[in-house]
């Protein structure tokens, strides 16, 4: 346990002490800086047919059911308690006891599902085709996804599992009573001393995983594939499928929430959740990554076999002027009229 690091003691949750500001939000502004800057990039790599205003209310609606979908999931599927189902205008109150606290609790599969709506919504409501709409962002977002887990670390929350193994990194607010049997046998194996009868055991930095893996190298590989995709809705697939399939087995290295443990047990054992105990025991994480996987997997089949399936790399580049600019809106509020 030599090659165990503390977490670094100066890295603090808030930018300016006793200001609202943090540094898990401006992870989230980063995500959304390099989802724009990636997205922007790719509608001029390819002419892509879509004006300036339009991509501001495509990202401004993405974002909005996003964030939505995130924070309302995270209250219906990770909260236990009842608060929300009482008082359900909480779900959106960033205060507490008087005090900002933003929206505390938000949930990554939520998020996804809030912008696959907003994707398909805006491309019906503006006559894109989602398919393609959708390909960009996929090689959008995981690069911002980095930052987010970035911010995970920053706050030292959702650590891992306990590892005696040297890429163990002890956080400060992981502390477990002495007095529970593993939890003694887990600090006699890693030579971690108990202070005030508690010890601070290493865990896996899984967020760094997760920022690695689920953000850096998946859109390493969705970038590479952007202008090689064999058909549209190629990359949506490669997304789904491959964000699922990496978070799934980094899951194996996090700890999973304490009020919840696992959802499927196949192995029964009495071993905490920090500690594991069997690949065939699954989180709820693993359960909707599994259901990531299967939905890209499938919609890769589906989409393979669409009409009007054929990849529009590069657009051909026209100059457009004012006086097109306008012929196209009365054209399409003519097609408007005609679809009611």
């Amino acid at each position: 346990m030599l090659l165990a690091v503390h977490f670094p003691s100066w890295l603090k949750p808030w930018i300016i002490p006793g200001l609202p500001f943090r540094w898990y939000g401006l992870m989230y502004l980063v995500a959304f800086g390099a989802a724009w800057l990636l997205y922007r990039a790719q509608v001029r790599e390819r002419n892509f047919p879509i004006t300036d205003d339009e991509l501001s209310g495509l990202f401004f609606w993405g974002i909005l059911s996003l964030v939505l979908g995130a924070r309302i999931f995270a209250t219906l599927v990770y909260e236990t308690s009842s608060i929300y189902r009482e008082k359900p205008w909480l779900v959106l109150w960033p205060f507490q006891d008087g005090r900002f606290t933003g929206l505390s609790g938000m949930s990554y599969h939520g998020g996804v599902i809030g912008g696959i709506l907003a994707i398909l919504m805006y491309s019906a409501r503006h006559h894109f085709d989602y398919r393609e709409i959708g390909d960009m962002f996929a090689a959008s977002i995981p690069l911002g996804y980095t930052a987010g887990r970035i911010g995970n670390f920053i706050n030292a929350e959702l650590y891992g599992r306990i590892t005696a193994g040297p890429l163990g990194m002890i956080f400060p607010g992981a502390k477990l009573p002495i007095s529970d049997g593993w939890v003694r046998e887990m600090a006699e194996q890693t030579g971690i001393a108990a202070v005030n009868g508690y010890v601070n055991l290493p865990r896996h930095p899984s967020q760094l995983y997760e920022a690695l893996f689920e953000g850096i190298v998946l859109w390493v590989i969705i970038w590479f594939l952007r202008n090689k995709k064999p058909f549209k809705g190629f990359l949506i697939g490669i997304y789904l499928a491959g964000y699922g399939l990496f978070r799934f087995f980094i899951e194996y290295f996090r700890e999973p929430d304490a009020e919840l443990g696992y959802r499927i047990t196949l192995v029964k054992t009495d071993l905490p959740p920090a500690i594991f105990s069997s690949p065939f025991n699954f989180s709820t994480g693993q359960v909707f990554c599994f259901a990531m996987i299967l939905l890209g997997l499938v919609w890769l089949l589906i989409a393979s076999k669409l009409p009007d399936r054929e990849p529009v790399r590069i657009y051909s580049a026209k100059k457009e002027t004012a006086q097109d600019k306008k012929k196209e809106r009365r054209q399409r509020r003519k097609l408007r009229k005609k679809l009611g």
